[in-house]
């Protein structure tokens, strides 16, 4: 039997849930920002919070499938790492000069290589037939 969370943390998790769809949504139209990720995220938070939107999110017609597979740890077709590794190194490369301060460019650049190295590293490569 699963134990349910005090209301407060259930309402904490379902906020979170939906702060991250929406910001996967944005990124599922916007090149430069990762969807998939922020939906994998968001699951994450409605499996703590409500069945209902867990369930919803994962019916999905595009990212369902997706974030399906990264649980089951069927991980990422090739072409999804090369995208996503492309697409990090373009957001670091154009955002950078309109950093100012040194340190936080440095640390823009770091966040990039951690996300490009987990990618790589980290999520399995699903061979597609």
């Amino acid at each position: 039997m699963k134990l349910r969370p005090p209301p407060i943390t259930r309402h904490l998790w379902l906020g979170l849930g939906f702060v991250f769809t929406a910001v996967g949504l944005v990124g599922t139209v916007l090149p430069l920002l990762p969807g998939t990720g922020f939906l994998v995220l968001a699951a994450w938070c409605f499996s703590r919070s409500s069945p209902k939107f867990e369930a919803w999110l994962l019916n999905l017609p595009l990212a369902g499938q997706l974030i399906r597979d990264y649980r089951d740890g069927l991980g990422m077709p090739l072409r999804a790492k090369i995208v996503a590794c492309l697409s990090i190194l373009l957001a670091v490369s154009l955002s950078i000069g309109r950093i100012p301060v040194l340190v936080g460019q440095v640390t823009w650049v770091l966040i990039g290589l951690f996300g490009i190295w987990y990618i790589i590293w980290r999520v399995p490569l699903r061979r597609v037939p």
